[in-house]
């Protein structure tokens, strides 16, 4: 089972013409809203600072976008950048998990939004650790907040009552010896619910250095214990702009949602485009069985 690509790949390239954007625009965050697609990207430009730009869209693949970053760095912990934006709504409440990269490292902080173009800062939700690849689940398990961030090199799980204090934190998913995602793992966008459970796709790399994408299946009550993790990846580096680029040999998401009976994934190609694969549902789930 693969993803099929959007034949208009890639569906965003950097813009020359603005200082901000012109290297590379890769790793966006996508969410629908109001039947209009919104996405949050990250991107560099001349100085390699990570900031994140906004675009709009009615049909998830033709894009317009503002002309200068809605995101940028501000805080200490993000004199390098702010990278890898994913966005969960909850109660009327766009919440983003993004990585800040200063001289202290990787550190993992939320910011909330009600219109995904002013943000305010909630701060750093894992302090005094190199973390990244969060993400909230879209609903409370058990009456607490969950997510997902990445210990090298595993999937850990972690529970909040506040959304800024984590505790129970617990690996759920490792790196398999001698497969595709032998060395280090993380997770993409926020898990779908699904009938059969928590449908999560995740990245991960080889001895090679070969960034590519997988799926698994986790119990609706307890995420923490996964139902299903095939062997196989659903997406690997093929086209020129996923194999050459930044940095070669890249597929990288941070958004997957659940567009009519599909799954579309957006997904960064060779640390320097955006593009879109999808598949549908039915044929994910029978994969995952």
């Amino acid at each position: 089972m693969k993803l099929k690509r959007y034949s208009g790949n890639p569906i965003m390239t950097p813009l020359p013409h603005h200082r901000w954007e012109s290297h590379t625009v890769f790793n966006a965050a996508v969410v629908q809203h109001n039947g209009v697609f919104h996405m949050l990207y990250r991107a560099q430009g001349e100085d390699r600072i990570s900031r994140l730009g906004y675009a709009v869209s009615r049909d998830g693949l033709e894009w317009s976008r503002l002309d200068r970053p809605v995101f940028a760095p501000e805080a200490d912990f993000e004199t390098y950048g702010v990278e890898d934006p994913r966005i969960t709504e909850m109660d009327g409440t766009f919440y983003m998990c993004y990585t800040g990269y200063s001289a202290q490292g990787t550190r993992s902080a939320l910011a909330c939004s009600q219109n995904l173009i002013a943000w305010q800062r909630l701060g750093v939700v894992l302090p005094d650790e190199d973390n990244k690849d969060h993400v909230l689940f879209p609903q409370r398990i058990g009456g607490r907040y969950c997510m997902f961030h990445r210990r090298p090199p595993d999937i850990w799980l972690a529970y909040s009552d506040d959304l800024l204090h984590w505790t129970d934190h617990q690996v759920i998913m490792r790196p398999r010896p001698g497969l595709w995602d032998s060395v280090r793992i993380g997770a993409a966008g926020p898990p779908v619910r699904i009938d059969a459970g928590w449908l999560v796709i995740y990245h991960g790399y080889d001895q090679a250095h070969v960034y590519c994408l997988g799926v698994a299946l986790l119990d609706l009550k307890d995420p923490a214990r996964v139902l299903s993790r095939p062997e196989p990846p659903i997406l690997v580096p093929e086209m020129p702009w996923e194999v050459w680029g930044d940095v070669p040999r890249v597929i990288f998401s941070c958004a997957n949602l659940v567009v009519g009976d599909e799954l579309w994934v957006y997904y960064g190609g060779g640390d320097r485009v955006m593009a879109m694969a999808s598949a549908p549902l039915a044929d994910l789930l029978a994969f995952l069985r």
